[in-house]
C-alpha cells in the first residue's frame, strides 16, 4: 500500500529482510511526559521489527478524524463500497505517511504478512483490506499511514535517556478501547503513575 529524521527518524528494522529476534521488538513503548518531539508526546508505539541496524513501529494512539475506513477505499479503489466491515485510521508516524500498514489479529494471514507477535501480524498488501471490506480477514485490526523509525542504535539511545517506557502487549491496548486511553492503560499495566513520572523515572 501505496524520511525524515525525527526523533525517530529513518525506517530502520523496516528493511533489508527479517531483523534479528530482539527482546524489544513486540513490545509497547509508553512516551515518557517529557518527549519533545512532538509527533510522539503521550504516544502509545507498537515495535513492529528491532535489530542493530534500527528498528520500526507504529503509533496506536493518533486518530485521523478527516479520513474514514470507506473513504480511504474510495481513493485506493478497493471494493465492496460501502465496505461490509471497517477499522479505525490512525497515524502510525512520520515517516512515509502516505503508505498504509494493517495490524491485525494473527488469525489471518496473506503472503508477506509478517509476524509482530504471536498474536499480532502486519500486512502492508491490499489483499487484507479487500477481505475486510468484503466482510472477512482478520478478527481485529487498524490501519496505520506511515511509520516510525529508528535508525542503528537511535531506540537504544532513547531508551538509555528515559524517554520511553516500553510493556508487553496486549489485544486491548493495540485495538480496545478509546484512543484517548491507550497512554493511560499501558502505564496503568506497569503500575506507574503518570502524575509520578519525571525525566529521570526509571525503565520498564
Amino acid at each position: 500500500m501505496s524520511p525524515r529524521e525525527t526523533t525517530s527518524g529513518r525506517p530502520g528494522g523496516a528493511q533489508g529482510g527479517a531483523p534479528k529476534a530482539s527482546p524489544l521488538a513486540g513490545q509497547l513503548l509508553i512516551a515518557m511526559p517529557h518527549m519533545q518531539d512532538p509527533n510522539f508526546a503521550g504516544s502509545l508505539v507498537l515495535l513492529c521489527a528491532h535489530s542493530p541496524d534500527g528498528a520500526m513501529g507504529l503509533i496506536l494512539n493518533q486518530p485521523i478524524p478527516k479520513l474514514s475506513f470507506e473513504g480511504l477505499l474510495r481513493q485506493i479503489g478497493v471494493e465492496p463500497l460501502p465496505p461490509a466491515r471497517s477499522i479505525r485510521l490512525v497515524n502510525g508516524g512520520p515517516v512515509e505517511e502516505g503508505r498504509g500498514f494493517v495490524l491485525h489479529s494473527a488469525d489471518w494471514r496473506a503472503q508477506g504478512s509478517m509476524e509482530v507477535t504471536g498474536e499480532v501480524a502486519l500486512t502492508a498488501s491490499l489483499d487484507v483490506l479487500q477481505a475486510i471490506a468484503s466482510g472477512g480477514g482478520p478478527r481485529q485490526g487498524l490501519l496505520a499511514l506511515g511509520y516510525a523509525g529508528w535508525g542503528a542504535g537511535q531506540l537504544e539511545r532513547e531508551i538509555a535517556r528515559n524517554d520511553w517506557l516500553h510493556v508487553d502487549p496486549d489485544e486491548d491496548l493495540i485495538f480496545a478501547g478509546p484512543d484517548e486511553t491507550r497512554w493511560r492503560r499501558a502505564l496503568a499495566k506497569l503500575k506507574v503513575d503518570p502524575l509520578l513520572l519525571s525525566g529521570a523515572a526509571g525503565r520498564a
